[in-house]
């Protein structure tokens, strides 16, 4: 009877820590993302129950651990713990080897078949190996410069003969989650956690492991939403946003929840727009020039509230509602007492909750269909503590103006049944009409052609 209860108590801690763990430790604790949880060094302390579970419920910001003591119970957190502990000494298992005749495949393709896209569209890969790819920009000479988190490297992908694929050369390593990348003037700008620098003339100094120039550095060093994203703007500028060091607290009297633009050379830094609880993408309209960006919703309110939200700035002081409304139509329980949705500029689009939408961009190639010019692909990187999984695709968003027409699945199959294959986090446009995708879990970056009629 014990042994019985002790597997079924086994088996609902598996089920637990597939939901919620294997993205970031691998399905079989051997690591992806995050670390091994079997033998290895645990720089957080030794793996004891009571510290796992201090561990999991506090979570490790600086390591982009969330805290799960909102979304699990102290009992399931417990369970965790447990089954995570029983290994945590342990050498776990190597890949099982493939078969010569498997090998003989080409990897890619159970992956590539299994994505859904609309009718003419193909999806291919065009560069693995850049691990934790995040922000990518294209530069003039076909060059694809990519940034990426906690693997601390900017990579450039330079494309090969055919320009059907590339080949990865890393620009520069050692750096704090560099995720943000923009060009401007021939310089590749590089955003980091709490400052930005330069490489100049970056297409002819690529493969030198170049020397680069320090631009700034007095943004907030926060690692919660601390990354920084950039973009160039049709003005000149630099944009860059400041995350809220948190899931929800008042920052409007701090420089957190806020979107910059500052001078090429670090200085006049100015405020553009606020309430942003954390963008991790933005583009400006092809003919007008306004700044549209993603932010990503709160949690701890539950699976399906609120939503996360596609945004435009169409005049200067705009407050886009965090910490005191989200969605445009939930006001915080905490945060918004005595406050009103109405006081703040609600969402183009809400996006679903949870779907954590990152990158976006204006397409404005040719290749595609007409309807496609001047619409916006967001990558929606998907949940990471929702019960069912949402996001982990690609979605069109049509406009007409600045308004709302259709927002619909454009890459489905990252997400596969309840096993990850990718999570996408940026899209951009090649000089050939050709999208780009980057996934920081598998550090592929997918192109999609057109060839339908």
């Amino acid at each position: 009877m014990a042994f019985t209860a002790f597997a079924a108590s086994a088996q609902t801690a598996d089920k637990l820590y597939q939901a919620n763990c294997a993205v970031c430790h691998g399905a079989k604790m051997e690591g992806a993302i995050g670390p091994t949880l079997g033998e290895h060094a645990w720089i957080h302390g030794a793996p004891t129950k009571a510290n796992l579970i201090k561990i999991i419920s506090k979570g490790v910001p600086e390591k982009n651990m969330p805290a799960w003591s909102p979304t699990l119970s102290a009992a399931q957190i417990a369970s965790l713990a447990d089954y995570i502990a029983a290994s945590a000494n342990k050498k776990l298992a190597a890949p099982a080897v493939v078969p010569a005749a498997a090998a003989a495949k080409p990897a890619a393709t159970d992956l590539l078949s299994g994505f859904k896209l609309p009718k003419g569209f193909h999806i291919s890969l065009y560069a693995d190996g850049a691990a934790t790819a995040r922000s990518m920009v294209v530069s003039d000479s076909g060059i694809v410069y990519v940034g990426s988190r906690k693997a601390g490297k900017v990579y450039a992908l330079v494309p090969r003969a055919d320009k059907q694929s590339a080949e990865v050369v890393t620009v520069a390593d050692g750096l704090e989650n560099p995720i943000g990348v923009t060009l401007l003037n021939g310089a590749l700008y590089v955003g980091e956690i709490s400052r930005v620098i330069r490489f100049d003339n970056i297409d002819k100094r690529y493969a030198q492991k170049p020397s680069y120039a320090v631009v700034k550095t007095s943004l907030p060093s926060d690692k919660w939403h601390g990354e920084k994203v950039m973009r160039a703007g049709p003005d000149g500028k630099l944009y860059i946003p400041v995350g809220a060091p948190c899931n929800i607290c008042d920052t409007d009297e701090t420089k957190s929840a806020k979107i910059y633009r500052m001078n090429p050379d670090g200085s006049q830094l100015e405020e553009v727009a606020r309430g942003v609880r954390n963008t991790v993408g933005f583009d400006f309209h092809p003919s007008t020039r306004q700044l549209w960006f993603t932010d990503n919703g709160r949690d701890e309110l539950g699976d399906n509230t609120p939503s996360c939200e596609l945004n435009v700035v169409t005049k200067p002081n705009q407050h886009f509602g965090f910490p005191y409304c989200h969605g445009g139509v939930v006001p915080d329980p905490e945060f918004g007492k005595n406050r009103t949705c109405d006081e703040f500029e609600p969402p183009v689009a809400k996006l679903g909750p949870h779907v954590a939408p990152l990158g976006m961009s204006f397409y404005t190639g040719k290749q595609f269909p007409e309807i496609y010019r001047n619409n916006i692909f967001v990558a929606e990187h998907g949940s990471w503590n929702r019960s069912t999984k949402s996001g982990y695709t690609v979605h069109l968003i049509t406009l007409y103006g600045n308004k709302l027409v259709s927002d619909t699945a454009f890459i489905d199959g990252f997400l596969r049944g309840d096993e990850v294959v990718g999570r996408p986090v940026d899209v951009v446009t090649q000089a050939d009409g050709s999208l780009l995708v980057s996934d920081d879990y598998g550090g592929r970056i997918f192109r999609v052609t057109y060839d339908g009629k």
